[in-house]
């Protein structure tokens, strides 16, 4: 019998397990603990096993019914405590644990006390590495990487995945990384602006494994290198998908690359429009935002049949009490199609918490709370309660009934999924205590053991 490996990826206090208004999580599955399995050497003969909070209970209390070898996590913030609840509960039944992701790049020294070994940066080289290690009675309390290579890598082991548990498994990453350097993200402080590329080809490969017909691409930004842009769009129309991804509103200026992009099968974006305020986008360094040019921004993916999931962030040094109202009426009157609010977040390690900490605005380091739901620092033109009901009225005003009529109305596109997904946002908007799908904005911090 191999080695038993237990890939964990626990959830915070507003996200574990529960049902929607569909009876199901809003969810996609995650890459992170499917690339994990496929690194496995198989030499060491393994067996393993995911378990995602998100979409399950774990096996007994706290983890206990899970037999295993070894217990990797992957964690963000938000996840943090709950992480290291588990992670003192394995290793108190002498059950060795592994950490890594976005929280554990940023600030290793806050899971360190609770991992016999942690990983920071990039995993696709460490976590073999790491494995053969362990293996053989050696295991390292730290793996670092930093240099990145993605060609030829195995394919994620989707295999392994609770069937019918997610709204989707067709999931893929062509690029990783970001060349900017937006003062909240936690991409440029953990893992720096080098961004890295996929072969096309392995891109292609993956999909056609799947025999998908419907994807969705977790890159942050598909559109930073226009020649691979490019190359990857063109590869894309013969298999003839289609397929939701990220982008910036940068790709208003460059209508070709927007037309080829219509062309492969893009359906949908999610774009980080962050604030309606020019001042608040200057703010967090990004300038490359130009509120001035989302209408035109807007139309034009209406135009090209391309629905928006438009984010903002409330919280920023120029908001006002007024700001709440203000964006969600141009979430209404430009249409568009999915709309989703946040609180900014100072993550740890970050330059905006570095600058907050400095002010003495941070006003706790409960880290279950840096979930884009709650305020966790003194804003700095409202009071807490101001930010956080605020935040809480944008949500109903723009899932109203007459709100999603409107908005539906203006964009006319693709009606049947989404009515369906404005009905489940509606419910989110209406239990925002109890309930909150946050996957775009928490669960995607890619990168190390997290993606």
């Amino acid at each position: 019998m191999g080695l038993k490996i237990a890939l964990v990826s626990p959830a915070g206090p507003l996200y574990r397990h529960r049902g929607g208004i569909f009876g199901k999580n809003l969810r996609y599955s995650p890459l992170t603990l499917t690339t994990l399995a496929a690194y496995v050497p198989p030499v060491l003969n393994a067996e393993v096993e995911i378990f995602d909070e998100g979409i399950q209970n774990l096996p007994g209390e706290l983890g206990d019914g899970i037999d295993a070898d070894l217990v990797a996590m992957t964690v963000i913030t938000g996840t943090a405590p709950r992480a290291y609840q588990l992670a003192d509960r394995f290793r108190a039944r002498g059950v060795p644990v592994v950490m890594g992701g976005p929280h554990v790049t940023l600030i290793p020294e806050d899971a360190a006390p609770h991992a016999d070994a942690i990983v920071t940066g990039y995993a696709e080289h460490t976590w073999p590495q790491l494995l053969d290690d362990f293996s053989h009675g050696r295991l390292k309390p730290r793996y670092s990487q930093a240099a990145l290579d993605l060609s030829g890598l195995p394919l994620p082991r989707r295999d392994l995945l609770k069937p019918g548990a997610y709204i989707t498994t067709n999931v893929f990453e062509a690029t990783r990384g970001c060349r900017h350097s937006c003062e909240f993200c936690v991409v440029p402080s953990a893992w720096g602006r080098h961004p890295y590329q996929k072969p096309v080809e392995d891109v292609v490969r993956d999909i056609q494994s799947t025999g998908a017909s419907k994807a969705i691409f977790v890159d942050l930004n598909l559109i930073a290198d226009r020649a691979y842009a490019r190359r990857l769009f063109e590869a894309l129309i013969p298999l003839g998908i289609r397929w939701f991804g990220l982008a910036t509103v940068l790709l208003q200026h460059d209508t070709d690359l927007l037309e080829l992009m219509a062309r492969s099968g893009c359906s949908g974006l999610l774009v980080g429009l962050e604030s309606i305020n020019q001042g608040g986008l200057n703010g967090i360094h990004k300038r490359f935002n130009q509120t001035n040019d989302f209408d035109g921004f807007i139309r034009l993916l209406h135009r090209h049949r391309i629905t928006l999931m438009g984010t903002f962030v409330f919280g920023l040094d120029e908001d006002k009490a007024d700001v709440f109202e203000e964006t969600a009426r141009f979430a209404i009157d430009t249409n568009i199609d999915l709309p989703r609010f946040a609180i900014l977040t100072p993550f740890p390690g970050t330059p905006l918490y570095s600058r907050l900490h400095e002010q003495d605005r941070i006003l706790t380091r409960d880290w279950s709370l840096y979930d884009g739901q709650h305020v966790v620092f003194q804003p700095a033109m409202m009071t807490v309660q101001e930010l956080a009901q605020g935040h809480e009225q944008a949500w109903k005003k723009v899932y109203s009934v007459r709100s999603i009529c409107k908005r539906l109305g203006g964009s006319r596109l693709q009606l049947p999924i989404n009515i369906m997904a404005n009905i489940g946002y509606r419910f989110y908007a209406r239990n925002l205590h109890s309930h909150y799908n946050c996957d775009w904005i928490i669960g995607q911090q890619t990168g190390g053991v997290a993606r």
